[in-house]
């Protein structure tokens, strides 16, 4: 794999990422929500401050300790995304570090740009793009846009059931969004497969030399 390979998912990532967050921010409310398949996938608009599925991190000071961080680490990613491919490491680890790669970024793109150049959601106005009165935040200070929710089961959980038996219960509770998932799909598999992945590919098998070749057709 080249490494305008890792380059092109990483873009193809992003646009898929960014057209459905501008999308959602211009036609649904926070809160808003629509099935797409019954009962167990939904579309359904939050923000958050903070990390992946709405998790938090250390108020203001940590939302732009977090934007910083993000930013370094797609910047170094690419260089050593590059410096994998030059080394020939496995083509699995190196679509798993680009999936990880577009979802960083992903989310970078919002944290660092959505809060100059979108008006802010509330549950009863859609935002606008590109406000005449300006964004509803300043640089590095924009919310997360997050959609996917898939509450595979919600109901009572069993009697029986330790702790959390008798109460209501819902799997998978966190909304997240495809920069989100594309995170998860890139580290998981790297844990599933690492044996197979953390190696350099081997080269070519060595030619065999005319001596070593004379010497076993006269030995036949």
């Amino acid at each position: 794999m080249k490494y305008r390979h890792i380059v092109l998912i990483v873009v193809l990532i992003l646009l898929v990422d960014q057209i459905l967050k501008f999308w959602i921010k211009t036609h649904m409310t926070i809160a808003e929500q629509f099935p797409v398949i019954s009962d167990w996938f939904y579309i359904h608009f939050i923000e958050n401050e903070g990390m992946a599925y709405g998790l938090k991190f250390g108020g203001e000071f940590g939302k732009i300790a977090l934007t910083l961080f993000r930013l370094i680490a797609v910047v170094i990613g690419f260089f050593y995304m590059n410096k994998l491919v030059k080394e020939k490491y496995h083509n699995g680890l190196l679509i798993c570090g680009a999936l990880i790669l577009a979802g960083a970024a992903g989310n970078l793109i919002d944290s660092m740009f959505y809060g100059l150049i979108f008006s802010e959601s509330t549950r009863y106005e859609l935002a606008q793009f590109m406000p005449a009165g300006g964004g509803y935040g300043t640089f590095l200070h924009g919310n997360v846009v997050d959609m996917l929710y898939f509450p595979l089961f919600d109901g009572t959980l069993p009697n029986w059931v330790p702790i959390w038996g008798g109460e209501h219960f819902i799997f998978f509770r966190p909304v997240f969004n495809i920069a989100d998932a594309a995170i998860s799909v890139g580290v998981i598999t790297i844990l599933l497969f690492q044996k197979r992945f953390l190696h350099k590919k081997t080269g070519a098998t060595e030619p065999v030399s005319t001596a070593r070749l004379d010497d076993t057709q006269k030995a036949m």
